[in-house]
């Protein structure tokens, strides 16, 4: 950092601000220092510094499934958040297990990361202990509630629940069922709630409800079983999007026709939900706006004195596309 400061006619500390985005620099200046560095050959030692400081310049992210269609959107928009302070990415999926999720934790410990993202239900209350216990502050996706060096990020399924509902009841059905997502889940729990709340609101018969597991093969199952109830429902409505597209499958094998005969409502708005056939109706989770929030969120823990966290609500909304219309008037 010495040789690249003399070289540029610069202070050393300007270097480090260039380095770290720590204080604006000029821009004749950033690219002078820039342009040095890159004839010297220079990077900025990222173990010295985590050894120097007892952190590294790293934001922690703990999700499922790389491979969930959920996320991707997700950790796009957390990784351009936490680049524009400075920061790295450390992102660990779980994989669904429970010694993958113990090992995501502690690689967070040993790489010192300053604060954890964990945008997964599955991850035991025991192991965000562990990083709490090490002044790692946590924000939650769907956890408890805030507390001292935690923040909670809570997705607010009623208002797209009660969209759907309003609008299923203004197309003139009577009888929806819900396939739910997994009840040891507590986003899943609170998503059926908010649909029996709405229900009610909209004084229609209570629905017949079967949990799903989140899955398109799940989804087919569980539409199997609903299409066996009497009266068979003129609209159902799903934990998830995956959950639909198996729905609307398991509907078509038996040749019920989606939305002619059967209305179907997903929940995520993931990338696939529009491009199916028919293109999903669903309740959207603004999954760009997660991302953003989850960084935004650590960055006040971190900065945050007294780690007092916050609790912050993502709204959702219902997007009307091809799988839903107006009820069917077949008998049943």
């Amino acid at each position: 950092m010495k040789d690249v400061a003399e070289l540029a006619g610069v202070s050393i500390s300007t270097v480090s601000h260039v380095l770290n985005n720590t204080r604006p620099v000029a821009e004749s200046t950033r690219s002078r220092v820039l342009e040095i560095m890159r004839q010297l050959n220079y990077y900025k030692n990222a173990s010295g510094r985590r050894l120097a400081r007892g952190r590294s310049d790293a934001f922690g992210l703990i999700i499922s499934d790389v491979e969930n269609p959920f996320f991707p959107e997700v950790i796009k928009n957390f990784e351009k958040a936490v680049v524009e302070v400075g920061f790295d990415t450390f992102l660990a999926p779980t994989n669904y297990d429970p010694i993958h999720a113990s090992n995501a934790v502690r690689r967070m410990i040993e790489n010192k990361v300053q604060g954890v993202a964990v945008l997964t239900s599955q991850l035991e209350s025991s192991l965000i202990d562990q990083l709490l216990t090490n002044d790692i502050p946590v924000v939650t996706l769907d956890g408890n509630k805030a507390s001292r060096g935690r923040s909670n990020i809570r997705v607010d399924y009623s208002g797209g629940a009660k969209e759907a509902v309003e609008y299923l009841n203004q197309m003139g059905h009577e009888h929806i069922s819900f396939i739910t997502g997994p009840q040891n889940r507590l986003s899943a729990r609170t998503y059926k709630q908010a649909f029996i709340a709405a229900l009610e609101q909209n004084h229609m018969p209570p629905a017949y409800c079967i949990e799903g597991d989140n899955t398109i093969e799940g989804g087919r199952t569980a539409m199997q079983a609903v299409l066996k109830e009497v009266p068979v429902p003129t609209a159902v409505i799903c934990g998830n999007d995956f959950t639909a597209i198996g729905a609307v499958h398991a509907s078509s094998e038996v040749g019920i026709r989606v939305p002619g005969e059967l209305s179907i409502i997903g929940a995520d708005d993931i990338s696939f939900a529009r491009y199916s056939y028919p293109s999903l109706t669903t309740i959207r989770v603004p999954r760009d706006q997660l991302g953003k929030l989850a960084c935004e969120a650590l960055i006040r823990l971190m900065r945050s004195k007294r780690r007092l966290g916050n609790e912050y609500v993502l709204e959702t909304h219902l997007i009307v596309r091809g799988s839903s219309g107006p009820a069917s008037d077949r008998t049943n």
